[in-house]
């Protein structure tokens, strides 16, 4: 896939994952132990054999800045093609705010323009899957299409799905439109947001969009475009979690924790990669007892753990029963805290003796660095 250009589009909306992502992205969210969302998207793409990929971000951009780097745990710390980064740009003598993402990409055409792929593939980074892009783009060159769509077909009795978009086809099966999925079809398609497209296709619908005004987001324009061109869909058969609301965070997460979907989310397509952080072993105390949970290292546990995820240098004191729970990095659990569906995030502070209990459906949350007591958090 040499002859691709991988393009990951974080102008996600992420409004509905609360104090999760008050600074930071979603593509940034903590998961499954030591990884973080994106790392998904751009290990697929460096396991698929792209060697040029583009990272425009949204405007929370420390956290990005601070776990690609220079691109070096893929591989993409390299002088030809390698790992390129793209913030907003601002203009301090507007007071207009600028919405969508279709400038980001307008301001940053000679990126695209002076790449040597002749074909490009966009990704969102929410969508969480460890797929071979080999396949699909085959597929979509053998067919000669402009634009190609990777979809999954699901079915969503829960509503998981729910806002993410969904595919039409004809009843000879081939494509004819797409929207929102509203929760009508327990059983739909739904687009995985990933899209091989033609170089010259994106910059026909780009430079349109951009003349006639009709689309704030370069997705909104792919879309108002779809009927001038020949679309092509490839199914994706493999696991896939959405990250877009708090529920779907907890439950991919929880998920990793069966086998089935561990080793596929990991290991199906090649190793799904991450920045490295050197800690020292995770030391069990006496009283430490952990039952089907994803441990990182650095941690100190002398409590009971069941069905949850411990992120690196996590400290759980003696007498504490932690079910069901995402604890990140650097959080602190003192002595006899029972804890269960419950979301901390790094560096919190859980007093003695405090209970947390929230539900498989509406975790309880605590927010970066917060000190939780018997009073509440402070």
């Amino acid at each position: 896939m040499k002859n691709c250009l991988g393009i990951i589009n974080m102008s996600e909306n992420d409004s509905t994952m609360g104090a999760l992502t008050q600074n930071r992205p979603t593509a940034m969210l903590p998961i499954a132990g030591r990884y973080r969302v994106i790392d998904f998207v751009l290990s697929n793409m460096v396991n698929s054999g792209i060697t040029g990929i583009g990272v425009f971000t949204g405007n929370k951009v420390r956290s990005v800045m601070d776990h690609l780097g220079s691109g070096q745990p893929w591989d993409l710390d390299r002088k030809l093609n390698g790992l390129f980064v793209f913030t907003p740009t601002y203009d301090y003598h507007s007071i207009h705010r600028k919405i969508g993402d279709l400038e980001l990409f307008f301001e940053n055409n000679s990126f695209v323009k002076y790449a040597k792929q002749d074909y490009l593939l966009f990704s969102k980074s929410y969508m969480l899957a460890n797929i071979d892009y080999n396949e699909a783009f085959k597929a979509f060159l053998e067919s000669g299409a402009d634009i190609s769509i990777v979809y999954k077909k699901v079915k969503d009795k829960s509503n998981a799905f729910l806002g993410c978009d969904k595919i039409h086809f004809d009843d000879d099966g081939v494509f004819e439109s797409i929207g929102t999925n509203l929760g009508m079809d327990i059983e739909f398609n739904m687009s995985m947001e990933m899209y091989f497209i033609k170089k010259s296709v994106y910059f026909e619908i780009l430079y349109d969009a951009v003349e006639k005004g009709n689309a704030n987001y370069l997705k909104q324009a792919i879309f108002n475009n779809l009927d001038k061109y020949k679309v092509h869909t490839h199914e994706f058969k493999g696991h896939v979690f959405p990250i877009n609301t708090i529920k779907n965070y907890f439950n991919a997460n929880m998920g990793i924790l069966k086998s089935d979907i561990e080793k596929d989310l990991f290991f199906s397509n090649g190793h799904i990669l991450t920045k490295v952080k050197d800690e020292p072993s995770t030391y069990y105390k006496q009283n430490a007892k952990v039952k089907n949970s994803f441990v990182a290292n650095g941690c100190i546990i002398d409590g009971y753990v069941e069905n949850s995820i411990i992120f690196r240098g996590v400290k759980i004191d003696k007498g504490c029963i932690i079910r069901n729970s995402i604890v990140m990095q650097k959080s602190d659990i003192q002595e006899n805290v029972h804890l269960n569906y419950v979301i901390l995030d790094k560096r919190a502070k859980v007093s003695k003796g405090v209970t947390l209990i929230g539900d498989p459906s509406s975790p309880y949350i605590a927010s970066k660095k917060a000190t939780i007591t018997r009073e509440g958090e402070q």
